[in-house]
């Protein structure tokens, strides 16, 4: 008898520029690479919604957290499993819309290779003064700024999942100190001493480089505020690659206009895009990159597709899911 294939929905949203995209061309590509997984699956690949109510009354598996997602229980009544192609889900929390005991996964482990690249470029930015640099030239200004050697420095990386330790990795590479900060306070690769949150407040002055990776909760919004910025020497940075909110971005720019603090890095900003009137603009010693700090510009969907498919080998063996998400803690 023939085994009944899986159904898989792929639901894309075109608002997403085309490297979160997974065409057919690129699932047919990862099938290829996966053919003993994908041969027990069928497939259909969704855009904005426009097969999505048939898909979903088949599916067993959902990629891409559709757009509306009100009353999925009886929508979805096969669905056991969702999986959310980004690694940060505070858009999607709580997960009240979530049908019960259906899995819900997130991107884990797509993004820390290129983060720790882009962190590489960071910290050097940073110690060259490189944004006092590039605001000179265009001031038409010939101004030597001399700089140090950055290995010995001493950067503070506050989350430690898959960007916190492609930052920590970028880190040791250059000959940095590392000291990790996270909610549990175990060691993690690459980091000279790991502590738990708490003991953020004691480390603030150490730093020459902070390094915000953590994911956005209740209790990270505004983890690094006004106050805790004060607790940094006026020699140290401050780089961005989590979310815009765990960060006070007005007390930032004010300290970054004082001379308070010599320069920072966002790579996330709220609101994205960021608005032509906002001050961030014109904030001296100041970068902002367009949230693109730790995705793969060309090949996205192939590592997702794959940590994904590694993935769908332990739900076909029955064992727990990598990567699911815990409403309660947030991420």
């Amino acid at each position: 008898m023939t085994q009944r294939k899986l159904r898989v929905h792929i639901e894309n949203a075109r608002k997403k520029g085309d490297l979160f995209h997974i065409t057919r061309a690129r699932w047919d590509a990862a099938c290829a690479r996966h053919r003993d997984l994908a041969r027990r699956l069928e497939a259909s690949v969704g855009w904005d919604g426009d097969i999505l109510d048939d898909a979903l009354r088949e599916a067993a598996i959902v990629i891409g957290v559709p757009a509306r997602r009100e009353r999925l229980p009886e929508r979805a009544p096969r669905l056991r499993w969702l999986h959310c192609t980004s690694a940060g889900v505070d858009g999607f929390l709580p997960l009240d819309w979530l049908p019960a005991g259906v899995a819900f996964t997130n991107n884990h482990g797509a993004h820390g290779v290129k983060a720790g690249q882009f962190m590489c470029m960071a910290y050097h930015l940073l110690n060259s003064r490189m944004p006092e640099i590039a605001a000179n030239q265009r001031a038409r200004a010939w101004k030597q700024l001399f700089s140090p050697s950055i290995a010995g420095k001493t950067a503070l990386v506050v989350g430690l999942g898959d960007l916190g330790q492609g930052a920590a990795r970028a880190a040791k590479q250059l000959g940095l100190k590392v000291i990790g900060v996270s909610r549990t306070g175990r060691k993690v690769p690459h980091a000279d001493a790991v502590h738990k949150t708490a003991a953020l407040d004691r480390l603030l002055p150490r730093a020459d480089f902070v390094v915000m990776a953590v994911p956005l909760t209740p209790q990270t919004r505004h983890l690094l505020d006004r106050a805790r910025l004060d607790l940094m020497k006026p020699s140290a940075g401050v780089i961005n690659i989590a979310r815009a909110p765990v960060l006070d971005n007005d007390a930032l720019a004010v300290k970054l206009r004082r001379g308070e603090l010599a320069g920072a890095v966002l790579d996330v900003v709220e609101p994205e895009p960021l608005p032509p009137d906002s001050p961030l603009w014109d904030t001296p010693n100041l970068i902002v990159t367009p949230h693109i700090s730790c995705d793969d510009g060309e090949h996205y969907v192939d590592i997702s597709l794959d940590l994904w498919f590694k993935n769908l080998a332990r739900f076909f063996n029955g064992k727990p899911l990598s990567n699911r998400v815990d409403s309660s803690r947030g991420y």
